[in-house]
């Protein structure tokens, strides 16, 4: 049966995950683009910017933990909505990042607290709420994509949905910098953080559950049901699912835990840290950095789409979904060690290290792809959003502690006059990273086996079946 006879209304929903992935990007972005800018006029550090970066982490882990849960109990249309609201709020409130640390100061004054300098305060309070309400963002989109594919499709619409990170990355540079200079640096914050509204709109009238929604056709649900394990008449947001403790008692959380841990952290480090880099080593602000980090993020769109569909060559050779996701990723987790040559060879042209760190970007976008993926191929769609939850919370960890570690490491080398070196280790720690995340995922699941809301709560234990 050919597609146009299947249907195609579970492509809109992807096509409005990519949206909100590409609004999450961007409201994220402004902060890393206007650093420079920032921490002149505020007169900030590397590890003051670092800890400003750290907050958004940390409470993006703390938020992604319970995240999950939100978007297991609330249903995917009505959390999606909840969390762009107060992300998008978030955003906009860095425009009053001022006058919120001075009323912070004056709080933590009165209490006899160390007063935190007020735009770093102020910066903080902002990125928390911002963090908050882009927890939501994965979980739900995640949880969306295991509603409204079957498995063989969920790696390419997840890569599809997924590049809307590259293309928010994207746009950024492209406009962030030109707003600042047009409008001032408030403005940005707030036209950016307005976007997010316009989309509720369109997601409270196109998203509806697959069994509930009308612009479905019984020919694409049965398509979409054809090779779940759940009836297919099953609402993916009915019933509790796996309890949440439970969870931590099966081999395949932990190997997504432990895949989200060790290489959130290198995009973070892409993400708030290149702007910094080609500040510091190439003498780059303002509307200079916009072309290297479009072309870059370019790299990363390539990545995610084409990360997403290279399973379906291994699956179509007779692999199994989880066989064919595992063979992709070990050759995607090679890619990144081009990073490893990004500073030896920097002294050629900017664009060296530019294209390189790409390689390596788009790379992990098309790990992220698969990484995602394997949460809907081995646990209950009721349960999906809980476990992207924890993993995010992980990867939330390790975003932390690379960019405590960075922040340490450049402020260092700083004061030494050696920047370049501290950029080396770095990098070098961002290349290795996916090898040891495949190799333990692999040894804590080395074959397909499906969770189900009755499986033994002794999943550790349990020797994986091969499908």
């Amino acid at each position: 049966m050919n597609n146009q006879a299947i249907g195609r209304y579970r492509w809109t929903v992807c096509a409005l995950l990519f949206f909100a992935t590409t609004i999450n990007y961007l409201d994220r972005q402004v902060l890393s683009l206007l650093a420079p800018t920032l921490s002149k006029l505020f007169n900030w550090s590397n590890s003051d910017y670092a800890n400003i970066t750290a907050v958004f982490q940390f409470v993006y882990a703390i938020s992604m933990l319970l995240a999950g849960r939100v978007v297991d109990r609330l249903g995917t249309r009505n959390a999606f909505m909840l969390a762009i609201s107060v992300w998008s709020f978030g955003a906009i409130l860095h425009a009053f990042a001022i006058p919120m640390g001075v009323s912070l100061a004056s709080i933590m004054g009165a209490l006899g607290m160390a007063v935190v300098p007020v735009s770093i305060a102020g910066f903080m309070i902002s990125r928390a709420i911002l963090a908050i309400g882009e927890a939501g963002n994965f979980p739900a989109a995640i949880k969306a994509t295991a509603e409204y594919f079957p498995k063989k499709e969920r790696a390419f619409a997840t890569g599809i949905f997924n590049s809307g990170a590259n293309v928010g990355a994207i746009l950024a540079p492209l406009c962030v910098p030109w707003i600042a200079v047009q409008w001032g640096w408030e403005m940005a914050f707030i036209a950016i953080g307005a976007v997010g509204f316009v989309w509720m709109a369109l997601w409270h009238i196109a998203y509806e559950t697959p069994e509930r929604q009308k612009r479905l056709g019984a020919a694409e649900l049965a398509y979409i049901n054809s090779d779940s394990a759940e009836p297919s008449n099953v609402a993916a947001d009915a019933g509790p699912g796996i309890p949440w403790f439970k969870l931590f008692n099966y081999r395949q959380t932990w190997a997504f835990v432990s895949g989200k841990f060790l290489t959130d952290g290198v995009w973070w480090f892409f993400l708030f840290w290149l702007p910094k880099y080609l500040s510091a080593q190439y003498g780059m602000t303002g509307t200079d950095i916009m072309v290297p980090l479009a072309v870059l993020y370019s790299m990363t769109m390539i990545g995610s789409i084409g990360g997403g569909w290279f399973p379906s060559y291994f699956i179509r050779r007779g692999a199994s979904p989880y066989q064919g996701r595992m063979r992709a990723m070990l050759i995607i987790a090679l890619c990144p060690l081009v990073v490893l040559l990004a500073q030896p060879l920097g002294y050629i042209s900017v664009w060296v290290p530019v294209v390189l760190i790409g390689i390596g970007a788009s790379a992990h976008q098309a790990w992220s792809a698969n990484l995602f993926t394997t949460v809907s191929d081995m646990f209950p769609k009721r349960s999906v959003a809980s476990v992207v939850g924890i993993g995010g919370m992980a990867g939330g960890i390790g975003g932390v502690l690379v960019s405590k570690v960075g922040g340490w490491v450049f402020d260092h080398f700083g004061v030494l006059g050696r920047i370049q070196t501290g950029y080396t280790l770095m990098f070098a720690g961002c290349a290795v990273a996916y090898l040891v995340a495949w190799c333990i995922m692999k040894a804590l699941v080395p074959a397909h086996r499906e969770i189900g809301p009755d499986s033994d709560v002794a999943g550790l234990a349990l020797t994986p079946k091969t499908q």
